[in-house]
């Protein structure tokens, strides 16, 4: 599930607002990263009890130079580079694939205007096509999504939820045999636009424009589900992850061996005896560079098991509700027309604040607007006839 903290940031007061959020474990770094954090001490550790305890005077040559070898070389692995433009393409991409799920209020309220007819069958037609198109949205979500795949992992599931009949769930299994799951997720759309043909050649649909409208919005629909298959099926070029996750490894393969402590490290002055029991700077630099990859792969496919995957079931469930609540109950439904209160006034010249009517003061005032960038120059310091 999402995890929501924006509440808690929302004003920045003493040292700041983020240093709180650091004692959250829940979709942490700390979750992510404290199994790869833990072998990467004790192999640190293992390596120096083998140094200090076990290892015979040649050995610890070797192992010394070694040692000087990886620290000398392992500033040459591009971790820093490779890593920043890999995380950025997966920061991008994971608010591109959220920008791309399809919400059918649009769709809805088209269908509530330009579907006429307070009786039974007109009643019929919207919910239906809404229901269709939340059924498509179901479908490609059980195709792309863990979560919702166990939620509905067959198509009798489905139509437990009402989202499918009898009858429909009988042709879904047809063109399934005939033509695979893969190709049945945009038939509940072309039965959507079917009824709104229908609608309009009994007259619900006022014109052609109208109708254009309607298969346009529902067509719309279905290219943002067919964009989301592409994210789930296309994913960031193979080679370009391996590349990133070799040279991560590698960087602490290399650190690992590179950031012991020697007598000769501390003769040449690159570590102290600090290192020898606490490697303090070597695990914050594996806090800091793995993370970085950790929160990579978080991103990379936001519609898995993840703390911070996005809420599909909650919005399968919210779709479902705003779609009937909009083609049904607000079915050309509104409040009583009656004048505002500042309808002699044509628009309100200053507007109560809360603290204000809590006080009972009459005379308020407007907030300030902001300030553009150029509202404190004085143009009498430069000539008039600029050209």
């Amino acid at each position: 599930m999402t995890i929501y903290y924006a509440s808690e940031v929302a004003t920045c007061r003493g040292f700041g607002c983020f240093p709180k959020l650091l004692l959250r474990w829940r979709a942490s770094i700390y979750k992510l990263l404290w199994v790869d954090l833990v072998i990467y001490i004790l192999i640190y550790y293992s390596l120096n009890c083998c140094y200090m305890f076990l290892f015979t005077a040649a050995q610890k040559k070797v192992f010394e130079d070694l040692v000087s070898y990886c620290y000398q070389r392992a500033s040459l692995i591009p971790v820093i580079f490779v890593l920043g433009f890999f995380v950025s393409l997966a920061v991008q991409r994971w608010w591109a694939q959220y920008m791309t799920l399809p919400w059918p209020d649009s769709t809805a309220v088209y269908v509530s205007a330009l579907v006429t007819g307070q009786d039974e069958r007109g009643r019929l037609m919207r919910r239906t096509i809404m229901r269709y198109v939340c059924l498509s949205h179901t479908l490609v979500m059980t195709m792309i999504a863990p979560r919702v795949k166990r939620r509905f992992p067959k198509l009798e599931y489905i139509k437990d939820a009402g989202l499918l009949t009898e009858n429909e769930m009988k042709i879904f299994k047809g063109m399934i045999e005939k033509f695979g799951y893969q190709h049945t997720y945009w038939v509940p759309i072309v039965w959507a636009t079917s009824i709104v043909t229908r609608a309009r050649k009994e007259g619900r649909v006022r014109d052609d424009a109208s109708l254009r409208s309607l298969i346009d919005t529902l067509n719309g629909f279905r290219g943002m589900l067919m964009v989301l298959l592409f994210y789930d099926t296309i994913s960031i070029p193979l080679v370009y992850t391996q590349v990133v996750t070799i040279a991560v490894y590698t960087f602490f393969v290399a650190t690992v061996l590179g950031r012991q402590w020697t007598p000769r490290s501390d003769a040449d002055g690159v570590y102290n005896l600090v290192d020898l029991f606490c490697p303090i700077i070597s695990c914050l630099e594996f806090l800091f560079f793995m993370g970085w990859l950790k929160v990579a792969e978080s991103l990379i496919s936001p519609f898995g098991d993840d703390d911070d995957d996005f809420e599909l079931n909650w919005l399968i469930d919210r779709n479902i509700q705003v779609s009937y609540l909009i083609v049904d109950e607000m079915h050309h439904d509104h409040p009583e027309l009656v004048k505002d209160q500042y309808w002699d006034e044509i628009f309100p010249m200053k507007i109560p604040l809360a603290h204000d009517v809590e006080q009972g003061k009459v005379h308020v005032r407007f907030e300030e607007p902001p300030k553009h960038s150029t509202a404190k120059m004085y143009t009498s310091r430069y000539p008039s006839n600029v050209s």
